[in-house]
């Protein structure tokens, strides 16, 4: 479950802008700089939450405010990455019983289209991999802001949030309340202009 909360990873996140390119801005997300987190939530049973992320993952987006149609992103997630701070937990959930991480060891989105809501608003669409299926899916993405850092660089920030249903990528929680049955996603970075 939680890698299906990876890959809308992440990225997700990056999604906030679409695929084409003419003279959109090209940034690296800044994951060294630790400005960026790909995090997930699903119900426990009906009694709580579970909360996690993805550790290590890296991406890439273009960006253009004024040309939005010019613009892209691109996620990878290590799914082996994961951590909800425990131990155990993070083993099951990474066994052949959910997100087999042996088998499928990344998950990636590949963004093909936005649509503008409002200022600084909008979603984009795009396709994500994870469990080894591909699905297309939409995340409703905010611009947090973007301009110049203390150091000279150009940046662009971004959140996005979005719900996926763990069935729609091969992971079966039938045995699980219908309350574990999707899991929230929720991505959030900062972009450095190359």
């Amino acid at each position: 479950m939680m890698k299906k909360s990876v890959m809308a990873v992440a990225v997700a996140a990056a999604a906030m802008v679409p695929l084409s390119q003419a003279q959109a801005a090209d940034y690296q997300i800044d994951t060294e700089g630790q400005h960026a987190f790909v995090q997930f939530k699903i119900n426990h049973l009906g009694f709580s939450y579970i909360l996690g992320s993805f550790e290590e993952f890296d991406g890439q987006f273009s960006y253009d405010a004024d040309d939005l149609d010019a613009s892209s992103v691109e996620m990878e997630v290590q799914i082996d990455s994961l951590t909800s701070n425990h131990a155990e937990r993070d083993r099951h959930i990474l066994s052949g019983d959910f997100l087999n991480a042996s088998e499928f060891p990344t998950a990636t989105f590949t963004s093909t289209g936005f649509e503008s809501t409002g200022d600084n608003e909008g979603v984009v669409t795009g396709e994500l991999t994870l469990h080894g299926q591909t699905q297309e899916i939409e995340m409703p993405v905010t611009l947090m802001g973007e301009g110049e850092d203390p150091w000279g660089n150009y940046r662009a920030g971004f959140e996005g949030s979005t719900m996926l249903t763990l069935g729609d990528f091969g992971i079966n929680m039938s045995d699980f309340p219908e309350a574990m049955h999707e899991v929230e996603l929720y991505v959030t970075f900062e972009g450095i202009r190359q």
